[in-house]
């Protein structure tokens, strides 16, 4: 049980001292416990003298919870870049969000250094369809400059009424190529589990974010690839371009649905009695012990990273495509307040052989690139988590950069050919060799790992944040 330092603990200390009582008299509180103590509300007091000038002598009234609200924020942002706090408006929508349905353009977005970025478009949304990419910057929302906005006063203003447009101007790339887009609004019903039939024998599932209906959509795609293809299929792609990452539940049902035996992914937080391992539970596989290759690159992110890694760990998957993105954290939602909830750095995931992939990202076993459009080269690759301003550091080799880009015609997805020609048994002689650091060397067919049974999950964000 770790020891904690009360609040109340602390006000005696502090009445303690004010009495003329030396510190050594509380044996409650060690004598580093209370110089902490007395620091700590030292600087409060800063805070409250600072908050008591700007609401006396400010030009103009300010609005109180505001600053407050911006003080928050601003604690915040200090931490790490997935850290946030949200008010009664952008928790209901977090909510929506993970629960797969939402109003909007259909795009995923980030804040970096004060420019609102897109992650990634949502397929088969306004936003996918008007031609929206991933690393666009986002430097106007109907005339409006972005510059100085918020992450969630850019999201409020590109959210609205369905079928009403919304203008983006955007900058592309190295070049800063301006273009400019009119979106019709429209509802956005994430399907988050896609599956077809792939080559006439092998089941294709592409997973675009990690939802609350993720786990059981997976399930429901996989029975009908049974189905319709029975015993002629021979093999999965589980197709985690692109996905930046949602709920950790999620990620832990579909490593599950591919395991049925060992560790799936295990979190730290500070202190070592929060760290928590979950395993799959026994008879979870749906697979059937089928060949399986999973895609990644450089916008698979979180949730995604999770299940990259757990089955390269188990030497279940082979994994083609490029290095991941990289971030290896996981944030808790805590409601607050009035309705509000913080988003919370509580932990750091790692894979079951136990790597940390944080500001790294996972290498794939097979590296193919795909060929990049010449309008679009060197536009499209992501710099990655150990490019985010406060990222949580981990060792001295962090990794920045890896492409991003998928053709739209799968003719010409050399990943997904790759796929497909190692499926039926075909090797790639334009694929290079695994890294010297990229864990286990995945074969396409392997036994699991051994294990025990399935523990809680804890409340996770999405990451990097959410849809819009």
């Amino acid at each position: 049980m770790r020891r904690k330092v009360s609040y109340l603990a602390l006000g005696v200390a502090i009445g303690a001292m004010a009495a003329g009582i030396l510190p050594h008299a509380l044996p409650q509180l060690t004598q580093s416990a209370f110089a902490a103590a007395t620091d700590t509300y030292r600087q409060l007091n800063l805070f409250g003298d600072v908050f008591e000038k700007i609401r006396n002598d400010y030009v103009e009234k300010p609005d109180e919870s505001k600053l407050i609200e911006a003080a928050i924020n601003g604690m915040l942002s200090s931490l790490d870049p997935h850290s946030s706090y949200m008010d009664a408006k952008a928790y209901r929508d977090m909510q929506v969000q993970t629960n797969g349905e939402f109003g909007g353009l259909g795009i995923e977005v980030t804040q970096e250094d004060g420019l609102i970025k897109v992650v990634s478009p949502i397929d088969d949304t306004p936003a996918s369809k008007a031609g929206v990419m991933s690393g666009d910057i986002i430097t106007a929302i109907d005339d409006d400059s972005t510059q100085g906005m918020t992450l969630d006063q850019a999201v409020d203003k590109m959210r609205g009424a369905i079928n009403s447009a919304v203008k983006l101007k955007i900058t592309r790339g190295a070049s800063k190529e301006v273009k400019e887009f009119k979106i019709v609004r429209d509802v956005i019903k994430v399907q988050s589990v896609r599956a077809k039939v792939d080559g006439d024998d092998i089941g294709y599932i592409r997973i675009t974010q990690f939802t609350a209906q993720t786990g059981d959509g997976l399930k429901s795609a996989m029975d009908k690839l049974h189905t319709d293809l029975g015993d002629k299929l021979k093999g999965y792609i589980l197709d985690l371009r692109n996905n930046p990452g949602g709920l950790l539940d999620q990620s832990i049902d579909v490593v599950n649905a591919f395991v049925d035996r060992g560790e799936i992914v295990s979190t730290r937080g500070r202190n070592a009695d929060d760290a928590q391992r979950f395993n799959a539970r026994p008879g979870g596989d749906l697979s059937g012990g089928k060949p399986m290759v999973v895609l990644i690159n450089g916008g698979s992110a979180s949730a995604s990273e999770i299940v990259a890694g757990a089955l390269q760990d188990h030497k279940r998957a082979t994994l083609i495509g490029t290095r991941s993105f990289g971030k290896g954290s996981v944030q808790t939602i805590m409601p607050l307040g009035q309705d509000g909830a913080l988003r919370l750095t509580t932990a750091r995931y790692y894979t079951p052989s136990g790597r940390s992939i944080q500001a790294k990202g996972i290498d794939p076993d097979m590296v193919i690139l795909e060929d990049v459009p010449a309008d679009l080269q060197g536009k499209d690759d992501t710099k990655g988590e150990a490019s985010l301003k406060g990222h949580l550091k981990n060792g001295d080799d962090e990794k920045t950069g890896s492409q991003a880009y998928v053709p739209a015609d799968e003719k010409d997805d050399k990943q997904l050919v790759a796929a497909i020609d190692l499926l039926h048994g075909v090797k790639r002689a334009d694929a290079a060799p695994p890294k010297p650091d990229s864990g286990p060397a995945a074969p396409a067919v392997a036994a699991p790992a051994s294990g025990g049974d399935a523990l809680p999950t804890p409340a996770a964000s999405p990451a990097p944040d959410a849809p819009k």
